[in-house]
């Protein structure tokens, strides 16, 4: 099992990027992906989840509006659309894949079994 992520980068405030996550060796109908980030000296913080079965999807206050999570089963890859980007959005992004994921527990890491590397993300003002 692997999650890869890519599409990190410099991007200017009021900027998008597109963040992706491409899963190896399991199933979006059996785990949610969960997107989360962390800044220097600061805890790792969810953003957003999308969930199994009814593919629902939620968001942090903090990025909502501005952030879109979304899937594409055909090459099982999840995707964050973020845009207009804050400088206070800097962190490295990572993806995460939890077996059969409730939303209530969506923005707990302890909720994830698997992990992608992690893509930096840098918005500058």
């Amino acid at each position: 099992v692997q999650l890869v992520e890519s599409g990190g980068g410099l991007v200017q405030a009021g900027g998008s990027l597109r963040l992706s996550c491409q899963a190896f060796g399991f199933s979006f109908d059996d785990y949610g992906i969960g997107w989360f980030r962390q800044a220097p000296g600061k805890e790792r913080e969810g953003v957003s989840c999308i969930v199994p079965n009814n593919g629902n999807t939620y968001y942090a206050d903090s990025v909502k509006g501005r952030f879109t999570i979304s899937t594409d089963n055909a090459k099982n890859t999840v995707y964050l659309q973020m845009n207009s980007l804050k400088p206070e959005d800097t962190a490295v992004y990572y993806c995460a894949g939890g077996w059969a994921l409730d939303h209530r527990r969506g923005y707990s890491p302890a909720a994830y079994e698997y992990w992608g590397q992690g893509t930096q993300v840098t918005v500058s003002s």
